[in-house]
């Protein structure tokens, strides 16, 4: 049984604004029956050009029903240039989280809505209601290697699993996982160019900042590297000053790991975070 909020139960029991509309002024149909999950969202605009009604038709789990649910109710009274700027993210909030495996529910409510805009607009759908901009890396759900960069991109995913709870790419017969690694190291490749500036640089920083900047510091500083040599590196957690890490791949089995955490981990993040952090190896993470 997966582990869903109230509110997640709340909206898969009594769901909002279930049916169609009826001469919607926009459609957005995704997935496929196929795939196990599929979503057809409808609005209509009211004189002010705000939504007035929006329903949904899920064929899913209790995670797409409740997320198609919230997210007709999120959506009544924008316009639709406030309505684009929702993302999965936002879905997810807005129902107190979603299980890490389940994610790609609320993926599946942001692009039907960008489908039912799109729609509206007179513009072409099919690149989101068939995923069929770029090309396939995943034969067994159809998903593109430009629907693996936007969730890698919009939700910061380091790894094939997170990749396949977002939008189940690698989570059928899993040959294109070699694929997906090297589109997540391409994007990490390619963040590094945007660096974050120098620890001199910060001033005092919040709890909360301090853990996305070293999140984001290992995304872009070190996993790079050690991608590159067969390993990886996970945050386990931030107790003050204290950074606790987890290795992956072939840094798990490394005899060097006590260097590589200090000589790479501590000195890039004491480099772009704060000079008096220091990195702590979790052995209990520390498996494959």
């Amino acid at each position: 049984m997966w582990e869903y909020t109230d509110k997640v139960w709340d909206h898969f029991y009594h769901p909002r604004n279930a049916g169609e509309v009826e001469n919607p002024d926009g459609v957005g149909e995704v997935g496929s029956l196929a795939c196990g999950d599929a979503l057809k969202l409808t609005f209509k605009l009211d004189s002010d050009k705000r939504i007035a009604e929006a329903k949904f038709q899920t064929f899913g789990c209790a995670s797409a029903i409740a997320s198609s649910s919230v997210l007709t109710e999120m959506i009544k009274g924008m316009t639709l240039e406030e309505a684009s700027k929702i993302t999965n993210k936002d879905i997810a909030d807005q129902l107190g989280g979603l299980p890490d495996q389940k994610m790609h529910c609320s993926v599946m409510g942001m692009e039907a809505l960008e489908a039912a805009i799109k729609y509206y607009r007179g513009e072409d759908t099919s690149s989101v209601s068939t995923h069929t901009h770029g090309h396939v890396v995943c034969t067994c759900f159809g998903v593109t290697d430009d629907d693996i960069k936007r969730v890698v991109l919009e939700n910061d995913l380091t790894t094939v699993e997170q990749v396949t709870n977002y939008c189940k790419a690698g989570g059928g017969c899993g040959g294109c996982h070699g694929e997906i690694e090297d589109i997540l190291e391409s994007v990490q490749k390619d963040k590094v160019h945007k660096t974050p500036h120098k620890a001199a640089h910060h001033g005092k920083l919040s709890n909360i900042q301090k853990i996305q900047l070293i999140q984001q510091t290992i995304n872009e500083q070190v996993r790079p590297a050690l991608r590159a040599h067969g390993g990886n590196i996970e945050l386990v957690d931030v107790e003050g000053d204290k950074v606790i890490v987890a290795f992956r791949g072939m840094c798990a089995q490394c005899p060097s790991s006590e260097f590589t955490m200090q000589g790479v981990v501590e000195s890039k993040l004491r480099e772009y975070v704060s000079e008096d952090l220091v990195v702590i190896e979790s052995k209990e993470h520390s498996t494959e």
